[in-house]
C-alpha cells in the first residue's frame, strides 16, 4: 500500500516538474519575442524621426513652391497637427493636458511668438533657399544662450559652449559672404525667423516651468492656439486678396502637383511631433547622434535635389555652422542625475 502511495506521489511530482518547464520555456519565448518587437519598435521609431526631420524642410521648400500662401500652409499644419494629437488621445496613443480656457489664455503669447516663427519660416522658404535656412537655423543657439541667461536667470555659457557658439558664428559669416542669391527681402525674412524661433525657444522654456504642461499637452496648445489666429494673418499680411485672385484665375490647386507636397508637409509636421516619443525611447547621447544624421542628410539631399544651392565655399561654411550646433550639443547636454 505504502508502494502505490510512493509511486503515486512520485507521478504527480514528476508532472508538476513537466508543468513548470513546460511554462518556463513559454515565458522564455515569450520574453524573446517582446524583446525583439520592443527593439524593432525602437528602430522603427529612431527611423521614422531621422527620416522627417531630414526632410521636413526640403519638402516644406517643396511644398511652399507649388503653393505660394505661406500663411494658408502653416495654417495646414497646425490643423493636422492639432487633429492627430487629438484623435491620438482619444484611441489612447498619447496622453495629453485637457484644453482649458485659463490655460489657453495663459499660453496666449507662447502660441502668437510659435506662430510667428513658422510663418517666417515659410516665408524664409519662399523666398531664399534651404541652405539659407539651415545656416539661420544653425544661428538660433547663439541668442537662445544669452536669451536663457538674462530671463531665464540660467548661468552663462561655458568656454567650450562659447567655442561651439563662435564656430556656428563663424559658419554663418562665410555663408552670407558667399551667398550670390544674397536678395533683401530674403534676409529681411531670415533675420524676422532668426528672432522669432530664438524668442520662441527661450519663452516656450518659461512657459514649460510655469504653467505645468506635459509634452502633448504644448504639441496641442501650440498648433491649436496658433491655427486660430490664421484669420487675423490673412488680413493682416493681404494673403486673402491673392488667394481670391489666384481662385480667379482658377489655378490647379487640385492637382496632383500642389496636393501631394502640401499633404506631405502636413504629414510630415505631425511625423515630427511624435519625436519626442524618439527623445524617450533613446539615451540623449544617441538622440544627439540622430540630430547630426539629420542634418548632413538635409544638405546631401538638398544638394543632390535642387540645383539652386550655396557655392562649394558657402556649402562649406554651412558644414562649418552645423559643426558649431553639434558641438554646442554636446557642451550644453546635462549628464542625468543618479538614483
Amino acid at each position: 500500500m505504502s508502494n502505490d502511495v510512493e509511486n503515486a506521489e512520485s507521478k504527480v511530482y514528476q508532472s508538476k516538474n513537466v508543468t513548470t518547464s513546460s511554462a518556463e520555456v513559454q515565458t522564455t519565448w515569450y520574453d524573446t519575442l517582446m524583446g525583439f518587437f520592443q527593439q524593432a519598435s525602437l528602430y522603427g521609431i529612431a527611423a521614422g524621426y531621422c527620416l522627417s526631420a531630414s526632410l521636413l524642410s526640403i519638402i516644406n521648400k517643396w511644398a511652399v513652391m507649388k503653393f505660394p500662401y505661406p500663411g494658408a500652409l502653416t495654417a495646414l499644419q497646425y490643423f493636422t497637427s492639432a487633429l492627430g494629437v487629438l484623435l491620438s488621445g482619444w484611441f489612447k496613443i498619447v496622453e495629453h493636458d485637457r484644453l482649458d480656457l485659463l490655460t489657453m489664455w495663459r499660453f496666449l503669447p507662447a502660441a502668437i511668438i510659435f506662430y510667428l516663427s513658422l510663418f517666417t519660416n515659410s516665408e524664409l522658404l519662399l523666398h531664399a533657399n534651404v541652405d539659407t535656412f539651415i545656416v539661420f537655423r544653425s544661428a538660433v543657439p547663439i541668442f537662445v544662450a544669452v536669451g536663457e541667461t538674462i530671463y531665464l536667470n540660467q548661468p552663462w555659457p561655458s568656454l567650450k559652449t562659447w567655442l561651439s557658439l563662435a564656430t556656428i558664428f563663424g559658419g554663418s559669416v562665410i555663408y552670407v559672404l558667399t551667398d550670390y542669391r544674397f536678395t533683401l527681402t530674403a534676409y529681411s525674412w531670415a533675420l524676422a525667423y532668426l528672432v522669432s524661433m530664438s524668442i520662441d525657444f527661450v519663452y516656450i522654456k518659461h512657459v514649460v516651468m510655469t504653467i505645468g504642461l506635459n509634452t502633448w499637452g504644448l504639441v496641442l496648445y501650440n498648433n491649436l492656439e496658433a491655427l486660430l489666429l490664421f484669420p487675423l494673418e490673412l488680413l493682416i499680411m493681404g494673403e486673402l486678396k491673392k488667394i481670391k485672385h489666384d481662385i480667379k484665375e482658377e489655378l490647379p490647386w487640385h492637382s496632383i502637383s500642389v496636393v501631394l507636397p502640401v499633404g506631405l508637409s502636413c504629414l510630415f509636421g505631425l511625423a515630427i511631433s511624435f519625436g519626442f516619443s524618439c527623445r524617450r525611447a533613446i539615451s540623449a547621447k544617441g538622440f544627439t547622434v540622430l540630430g547630426i544624421v539629420n542634418k548632413f542628410l538635409t544638405v546631401v539631399i538638398n544638394l543632390v535635389i535642387w540645383d539652386k544651392h550655396s557655392p562649394v565655399v558657402g556649402t562649406i561654411g554651412l558644414l562649418i555652422c552645423m559643426l558649431g550646433g553639434v558641438l554646442y550639443q554636446q557642451s550644453s547636454s546635462k549628464p542625468k542625475a543618479r538614483c
